[in-house]
């Protein structure tokens, strides 16, 4: 990461010399250490950069900008004096350089990029410099360069906008009127233009002749808008008699901006009937003088209203502790006085009611005009973001196992007998002992069959039996066994949420565990009953994640995933269930779309076991009679991915949710029990073809 900074900066350096310039502006030795060449490929590797520059001459950081970005940037003579352009954060190059536009712009000056070259000149010369040309849709790529659009309008005199759009204009550029094809030609910013663009939109429509402005004293423009136009175009109170006209719908647009309506009607009469409207309904409330305090009621659209209250009446606190600080020593009042707040002294009151989600505000109107502008601010619809959880395990166990065991008795003399034989345990295997005396045992109850082995070890088992008496006695044991296990675990649990707030899902069973007991071992019949206490638990999958968008797409992320699940040879034992778990707790920061791994397990275990008899196991080949042996290997692989989606808006929920529907559709499908007629159950459940959704209705007047 590039890091470029500057305190002070000499005049104006040569354009060639690249590592003087980085010299003279304070960069780190790593910059330094980079050649014209370097930087530029650095640049194509969008490497960040963090800016930090402090009174720098204006010509000096544009040749930095071009050396970090590539560009060619060449600097008017006339652009003079100093700049600070600073970056909390690393940003790209792309990023640090709409952040030196958005700079020099507020100084007067601006960028025209012409054939490859950009050109940073005073802004009230840049329109005759040339510049991007389109009569197209307003692109929003370079929001801080100027940009001449040319709007064909279809219905509207071209000169009937120009003193509405005229105030809309930076006094610097320029709006032209081409009758010829009643069309505009407007050279402004791209971000300017596009809101122009809007209001074009609104106002170019069949059959209006008529465009007014109507400024407001104390009504506020977005809240009397849509009640103006629901009065007229529903034939309300004030309508002129005979002059209901269906072929044109009267637009009204809100400009919060200047709080002012721009209003466009069929012809003279529908005009004087809204300016009547819109005079009568702009009136101060009673009270409105400061001095006692009015209620209006917010209904809120996306925002939660309990949480919106808290954070106004934050705000309004921390006005009022700044509005009475003590003046200075010689202000306004006398040595010592206190300094009058401009902002009102009753304060306001904000409470919130949840049932309705709207918030009820008592304050003087010049305050609630200020809590109003930042309520329609807060209140916007909040991004989504979609998460896709891949949980992969892979479990590979092998086992091998070979014994012989034998026994015999070599003579005997008198009371005495020789006793020789093996015998072994080799990863639990049944020992030859037992076998023989259980053998001998059914035997002798009438009960077993001596063409089989009671509790036989598992595997193939080559066994030799005596007949001694009557009974058969097992002589000698051969146990050969292998086996093979895999398994393939894949989970994908997905959740969507809102930005900012956390959600969970849980896949699994609810498993009682017993944490006591008490057992009566009295034999009196008033002693307690016995009892256990038994605390149920979550076993199986769960994800719990908080995104957080930031403002250039990436999405940082909370994340707590856990996979547990009940051993299975601990579901009898005495000593209780045994759960294994696996858990990741961690933050990361991934692209839009893009999937990040969160961590896994790669685990590989071996071992063996052998019994041998001393010496003779050793001989090779023949020793074989005299061991047994035992091997184990399992490899475990477990992998967890993640890929968030961010979700802007209705549509893109919209799209998701019906591909979804659409899969599910598709295996239910796929799914259906063939046709039989000795069951005659031939047919499975299945989702509804989703039926086509009309185009929403665009209301008039609105955006």
């Amino acid at each position: 990461m590039q890091h470029l900074n500057s305190n002070r900066l000499p005049i104006p350096l040569a354009a060639c010399a690249a590592i003087a310039l980085l010299s003279a502006l304070g960069a780190s030795p790593q910059a330094l250490a980079q050649t014209p060449a370097a930087s530029n490929k650095a640049a194509a590797r969008g490497e960040p950069v963090t800016l930090n520059f402090s009174n720098a001459e204006i010509e000096a950081v544009a040749r930095a900008m071009a050396s970090m970005t590539g560009r060619n940037v060449v600097v008017d003579p006339r652009v003079k004096g100093t700049m600070n352009l600073n970056s909390e954060r690393a940003v790209s190059p792309a990023v640090a350089y709409n952040l030196f536009l958005a700079t020099i712009r507020l100084q007067g000056y601006t960028v025209v990029e012409v054939g490859g070259l950009d050109k940073v000149v005073p802004e009230a010369d840049a329109k005759l410099q040339g510049g991007s040309v389109s009569a197209g849709p307003v692109s929003a790529n370079s929001n801080s360069q100027l940009t001449t659009q040319i709007f064909k309008l279809n219905f509207e005199p071209a000169n009937n906008l120009v003193a509405v759009l005229r105030p809309l204009i930076s006094p610097n550029n320029t709006i032209n009127v081409n009758p010829g094809n009643n069309s505009l030609v407007i050279t402004d910013y791209a971000d300017n233009l596009q809101r122009i663009a809007r209001i074009i939109a609104a106002l170019d429509v069949a059959n209006a002749t008529d465009v007014e402005i109507l400024p407001l004293k104390h009504a506020l423009a977005s809240d009397l808008a849509p009640l103006v136009l629901r009065l007229v175009e529903s034939g309300g109170a004030g309508a002129p008699a005979g002059q209901a006209d269906s072929s044109f719908k009267t637009t009204l647009v809100a400009e919060p901006r200047s709080n002012t309506l721009i209003l466009r009607a069929a012809n003279a009469a529908r005009v004087a009937q809204v300016k009547l409207l819109v005079e009568k309904l702009d009136q101060p409330t009673q009270g409105s003088n400061g001095a006692a305090g009015n209620i209006y009621v917010v209904y809120l659209k996306n925002a939660d209203a309990t949480k919106l209250a808290v954070t106004l009446r934050a705000a309004m606190s921390g006005e009022a502790r700044a509005g009475s600080a003590p003046s200075a020593p010689g202000s306004v009042g006398g040595m010592g006085s206190t300094a009058v707040s401009a902002q009102p002294s009753t304060g306001g009151q904000i409470q919130a009611d949840p049932s309705t989600n709207s918030l009820i505000i008592t304050a003087p109107e010049p305050q609630y005009r200020q809590l109003r502008a930042v309520i329609d601010r807060l209140d916007t619809r909040r991004a989504q973001v979609f998460v896709e959880s891949l949980i992969i395990e892979i479990n590979d166990d092998k086992a091998a196992q070979f014994g012989v065991q034998w026994q015999d008795l070599l003579g005997s003399k008198g009371h005495n007998k020789v006793l020789v034989g093996t015998n072994y345990n080799t990863n639990g295997s049944t020992n030859i002992v037992g076998l023989a005396g259980t053998l001998a045992a059914d035997q002798a109850a009438g009960l077993a069959n001596v063409k089989s082995l009671p509790t036989a070890p598992a595997g193939l088992n080559l066994g030799y039996l005596k007949n001694i008496n009557g009974l058969y006695v097992l002589g000698a044991l051969a146990n050969m066994l292998q086996s093979n296990g895999i398994g393939n675990v894949l989970s994908t649990p997905n959740v969507m949420t809102l930005d900012n707030e956390e959600a969970k899902i849980t896949v699994g069973q609810n498993v009682p565990m017993v944490t006591g007991s008490y057992a009566s071992t009295g034999g009196s019949t008033n002693t307690a009953n016995p009892f256990q206490t038994i605390e149920r638990k979550d076993v199986g999958l769960t994800l719990k994640i908080k995104p957080q968008i930031s403002e250039n797409g990436t999405i940082r992320m909370t994340i707590s995933q856990e996979v547990s699940s009940i051993q299975a040879s601990s579901v009898n034992s005495a000593s209780g269930i045994i759960t294994n778990k696996r858990l990741i707790e961690t933050n990361v920061l991934v692209e839009d779309g893009s999937i990040v791994v969160l961590g896994g397990l790669l685990q590989d275990q071996y071992s063996g076991n052998q019994d041998k008899v001393p010496g003779l196991g050793d001989v090779p080949l023949f020793g074989n009679l005299f061991k047994s042996e035992s091997r184990s290997r399992s490899k475990t692989n477990l992998m967890v991915f993640l890929r968030p989606v961010v979700m802007r808006d209705a549509n893109e929920v919209e799209q998701l949710s019906l591909g979804r529907y659409d899969q599910i559709r598709a295996e239910q499908a796929a799914g259906q029990p063939g046709s039989s007629v000795l069951v005659p159950v031939n047919q499975a459940p299945q989702l509804p073809a989703l039926a086509p959704r009309p185009a929403p209705a665009t209301a008039p007047g609105t955006k």
